[in-house]
C-alpha cells in the first residue's frame, strides 16, 4: 500500500509514518499543509492519504482536503483523517454519500500502533473506520428513527461494531458469535433499513449512516 501523511506536525506526521512503514506500507510522499496534499496525491497517485483535519493554510483546510481527495479519486485513493479533538459533525461530512473508504480517528489512536494500522488496511479495502468515541457521541446525540426501532438488540450490537469498520470475524469474535450468524444479522439489518443491493452503493457503510445520522 502506497501512503501519502499530510500534518502540520513535523513529530506526528514522522511519527504516523514511522508507524505505517513498520506496518508494512510504502510512505511515497509527506505533506505539511493541504495545497502540499493536494499535490502529492495528483503526483503519486498513493492508495491512501492520512490526512490531519486542522492543517494550513487555515482552520480545517485538512478536512476540506479529504474531501476533494474523497471526490476526485473515489475507489482509487482511500482516505483516512486524524483529528485532535472529538468533531462528529466532521465525520459525516467524511463518510459522504456511503462511497467507502474513507475512515475518521482521534489522535490518540496514533498511540496504539495497531489500531492505525488496522483502520488504514480497512479504509484501503474499501470500507470505513470510525473512532468508537466519535461513534459513541453520534448515538448519544441522535433521536432513534422509527426504522432503527425495528432492529433486535443483537442487530444494534452488531450495527455498533459495524459503525467502527469491523469484519464480520472481528465482530463475531467480540459479540462471541459465529460469523454465519454475524452475516445473517447483517442481511437482516439491510433488509430491516430498506438497504437493496446497489451496485454503486455500499451497504455497509450507509447501514452505518442510517445508524448514526437520523436525518438520512
Amino acid at each position: 500500500m502506497r501512503v501519502i501523511v499530510a500534518d502540520d506536525s513535523v513529530v506526528i506526521r514522522e511519527g504516523v509514518a514511522r508507524i505505517l512503514t513498520d506496518g508494512g506500507m510504502d510512505v511515497v510522499g509527506q505533506a505539511q499543509t493541504a495545497d502540499e496534499l493536494l499535490a502529492a496525491v495528483e503526483s503519486h497517485r498513493p492508495d491512501l492519504a492520512v490526512v490531519d483535519i486542522r492543517m494550513p493554510p487555515a482552520g480545517n483546510a485538512g478536512l476540506v482536503a479529504a474531501e476533494r481527495i474523497r471526490d476526485l479519486y473515489a475507489g482509487r485513493v482511500a482516505v483516512l483523517v486524524l483529528s485532535q479533538y472529538l468533531e462528529p459533525d466532521y465525520a459525516l461530512r467524511l463518510l459522504g454519500d456511503g462511497v467507502g473508504g474513507v475512515g475518521y480517528l482521534l489522535k490518540d489512536r496514533v498511540a496504539n500502533a495497531d489500531e492505525l494500522v488496522d483502520a488504514a488496511q480497512r479504509v484501503h479495502a474499501g470500507g470505513s473506520a470510525v473512532d468508537p468515541a466519535v461513534v459513541g457521541e453520534l448515538v448519544r446525540a441522535r433521536r432513534r428513527e422509527d426504522r432503527l426501532t425495528r432492529l433486535t438488540d443483537r442487530e444494534r450490537a452488531v450495527l455498533a461494531l459495524l459503525a467502527e469498520g469491523r469484519s464480520n470475524r472481528s465482530m463475531a469474535d467480540r459479540l462471541a458469535l459465529s460469523v454465519k450468524t454475524v452475516e445473517g444479522s447483517i442481511a437482516s439489518i439491510f433488509s430491516k433499513l430498506g438497504l437493496e443491493p446497489d451496485p454503486d452503493d455500499n451497504r455497509r457503510v450507509l447501514a452505518v449512516l442510517a445508524y448514526l445520522d437520523p436525518r438520512r
